[in-house]
């Protein structure tokens, strides 16, 4: 009798990247699959003190795994959705998406910098951490006053560094904070509206890659994969690709299916972080044609 195949699944090592992985392998475990994790450093966890537009090339979080995957090291990629290249390296394709976590971001104040008079709750010349182009261009579309600062690291490392002082308040994806259920009950904590403060494509979406040849573990992939999801995924993500396709643009695209079927997306882009924001938001019976509909939508109002 033929052994069965062991899945080894390549993770970055941070501690959301590791729950995503852990999350997997009990997904693949109820389909009676074995699984193993396999940890791989990526140029964006080697390069801390740059913001994400100082570091050169797409895929900083994604091309060691996928290298990995294409020398055959690993048989399963799982990434953050959102931090995933819009066109796979030849050879590899995404086998399946999960559920969707929370889609918006979260604002975090410290307390001492919150001013409940002010639009998103925080004092007049704030300094706010992030290093996503996106959230730049959308908070200082919000607040002028503002000023920004580069903030890296994981997610428990962003929350310790808002404690030093360094800044009244953070941006962070709401998925990651759900997922490792941080304790943000020391702070001013703001659900910034996805419809307004429009997510990344395909943010609180785990992504899982393989090889495009690797039959075995695409039929294993297809028994996990949330169709629903992925029918609002791949219209966010093909607006990013028809504008090049970069993850770290000043793009925001968050696309929702209602209870009849019909699709809504919202849209907000810049052209630099601190330039002027444009906003769409369109919808459709169906998602074929949508994302074309937002790109032409957008490139008018600009």
């Amino acid at each position: 009798m033929e052994e069965k195949k062991i899945i080894k699944i390549g993770t970055r090592g941070s501690k959301l990247a590791l729950w995503q992985a852990h999350f997997v392998q009990d997904q693949l475990k109820e389909n009676a699959v074995e699984s193993e994790i396999v940890i791989i450093k990526t140029k964006g966890d080697q390069i801390q003190h740059l913001g994400f537009d100082k570091i050169e090339g797409k895929g900083f979080f994604t091309k060691e795994i996928e290298d990995a995957l294409l020398a055959e090291k690993v048989d399963l990629a799982v990434h953050s959705m959102k931090d995933l290249p819009t066109t796979s390296p030849e050879g590899l394709v995404i086998g399946g998406v999960s559920y969707r976590e929370e889609p918006e971001d979260l604002l975090i104040i410290n307390k001492a910098s919150v001013d409940a008079t002010q639009i998103l709750k925080f004092k007049q010349g704030a300094v706010i951490g992030t290093s996503s182009a996106r959230r730049k261009a959308l908070m200082l579309d919000f607040r002028k006053d503002i000023t920004l600062k580069d903030i890296r690291g994981n997610v428990p490392t962003r929350i310790e560094k808002l404690g030093t002082g360094d800044f009244d308040a953070i941006v962070l994806a709401a998925a990651g904070v759900a997922r490792l259920k941080m304790d943000l009950s020391g702070y001013e904590v703001v659900r910034l509206n996805a419809k307004e403060m429009v997510p990344a494509p395909a943010q609180g979406v785990i992504a899982y890659q393989c090889r495009e040849a690797d039959i075995e573990t695409r039929k294993v992939l297809n028994k996990i994969h949330k169709r629903e999801v992925a029918a609002c995924t791949n219209v966010e993500r093909t607006v990013l690709k028809m504008f090049g396709g970069g993850c770290h643009m000043p793009l925001g695209v968050y696309c929702e299916q209602d209870a009849a079927g019909n699709y809504h997306v919202w849209a907000a882009k810049a052209e630099k972080w601190d330039g002027p924001m444009v906003r769409v938001r369109e919808s459709s019976s169906t998602n074929s044609g949508l994302a074309e509909l937002v790109v032409r939508g957008l490139k008018k109002e600009a």
